[in-house]
């Protein structure tokens, strides 16, 4: 493989992990930030304070060599710890394995680490405060805007990847240069982050090794833990109507709504009131894009190409897989980058389509069914069905979280797996026996891929 160089836009989480791929098979990449450096000046990392690593995130830092020292740095998460109006909890684990578990991870951490190991690499050079503006396509051209001075410059490329995210600039470019399709599809949903601190004596004040939920209809608290033994909170909310972001303002407003609602959180929670009303309110919307890339000039990856709403825990581990996919391809279609990004978008965007489709699903899973006696039955026997048949049966949470089948396979195993567990309740409403026989003839062969 001859050596090439790379242009990426965006040192979040996607840009470093890229760049360190593309480093270690001896390229040259330059990102471009519009922030200045979170490791030497203190900044927001980004939309969330932490994120949950799950097996396709873990995989991409097998990869480059940096899993171990991130792991450290983690929390076990087992399961959905379920809070119920009265204040009763239960534990619904994500699998049935003692490893299905996802971890907890700091995004400020990661992001400084991912920096640093692409920098390590000797082929990687980042360049804070340049605020992408536009770029021209036909020239290779590049205008950036630096943030301390205002100035404004012109940059040329070989090559340029966006991985700025899913407000990009760069894919509003390729849209405006080429025939793709794009949708941005709101969710109608915002969010909010809140704080529950440690205790007194400096523990944690609930259950660490869990993703705690509040689950309460059309809208939903989650908690998970930090290392400073802290939880970092997420109201989903809805951002308009009779209960929503829009009317939920004042201070009556917001302890009547934690009083009512999440009874046992607000205990918890002594700076509620100053969280709420001086943290942002961030949008939620899914990105839909077709294809990925312009010719052998531009791509782009992750929430640039697919941003989805955060309710697989997926944003960051779909990034990362993408990183990864294209690796695998640059190494099997060495140097022709025509194919290589024509390959990626062909292979990639149906999978970034079916996980922001199960990503929506999901929400409505976590906010309104978890609590249900149809769903608790519905799980029973998927868990059945997986130790019934185990490599053939996997649930879908189990699919996506655990395993590296591509989503969008992920998407249609699921929906015939829905369709079994339809036929099993119907021949049994209550879930207690299962007709083997039946089931068998709707499975797939195992696959050794899984």
């Amino acid at each position: 493989m001859s050596k090439a160089n790379f242009t990426l836009i965006g040192a979040g989480l996607t840009g470093p992990l890229l760049a360190t791929y593309l480093a270690q098979r001896g390229h040259s990449v330059e990102i471009y930030e519009c922030r200045p450096d979170m490791r030497k000046e203190s900044i927001s990392a980004g939309r969330s304070i932490n994120l949950a690593l799950s097996a396709r995130g873990n995989h991409a830092l097998k990869e480059v060599g940096l899993y171990d020292k991130i792991k450290l740095n983690t929390i076990p998460m087992k399961g959905r710890m379920i809070h119920d109006l009265d204040g009763s909890t239960h534990l619904q684990p994500y699998g049935q394995k003692e490893n299905e578990v996802i971890f907890s991870v700091s995004r400020a951490q990661l992001n400084m680490e991912l920096m640093t190991w692409a920098e390590e690499t000797g082929n990687v050079t980042i360049r804070f405060n340049h605020q992408l503006i536009s770029a021209d396509l036909e020239q290779n051209k590049l205008m950036f805007q630096l943030s301390d001075s205002l100035e404004e410059i012109e940059l040329s490329f070989t090559r340029v990847i966006g991985c700025d995210g899913s407000a990009s600039i760069l894919r509003k470019s390729i849209v405006e240069k080429a025939d793709i399709q794009y949708v941005k599809k709101p969710l109608g949903h915002g969010y909010k982050e809140l704080t529950i601190p440690p205790l007194e004596s400096g523990e944690f004040q609930i259950e660490p090794n869990a993703l705690h939920i509040w689950p309460r209809g059309n809208y939903m608290l989650i908690a998970l833990p930090n290392n400073d033994y802290s939880f970092t909170c997420t109201l989903f909310f809805p951002m308009a109507g009779a209960t929503s972001f829009k009317t939920v303002k004042t201070e009556k407003d917001i302890l009547d709504l934690f009083q009512s609602q999440f009874p046992d959180a607000i205990k918890l929670m002594p700076t509620l009131v100053e969280d709420f009303q001086s943290n942002p309110t961030g949008d939620l919307a899914s990105v839909y894009c077709k294809p990925w890339h312009f010719v052998d000039k531009a791509l782009l990856i992750g929430d640039a190409a697919h941003a989805v709403v955060p309710f697989f825990g997926q944003g960051m581990n779909a990034s990362f897989q993408d990183c990864s996919a294209l690796a695998i391809l640059m190494d099997q279609i060495e140097d022709e980058w025509t194919a290589i990004f024509n390959a990626f978008s062909s292979t990639q965007v149906e999978n970034g389509h079916a996980i922001a489709d199960m990503a929506i699903e999901n929400y409505l899973e976590m906010r309104d069914h978890v609590n249900d006696t149809e769903y608790k039955k519905r799980r029973n026997v998927e868990l059945k069905l997986e130790r019934m048949f185990p490599g053939r049966f996997i649930p879908r949470y189990s699919m996506v979280s655990f395993h590296q089948i591509p989503y969008s396979e992920v998407y249609q195993r699921g929906r015939k797996q829905f369709k079994i567990i339809d036929d099993v309740l119907k021949a049994d409403p209550s879930g207690q026996s299962i007709d083997k026989a039946m089931v068998e003839k709707m499975l797939p062969e195992p696959d050794s891929s899984n």
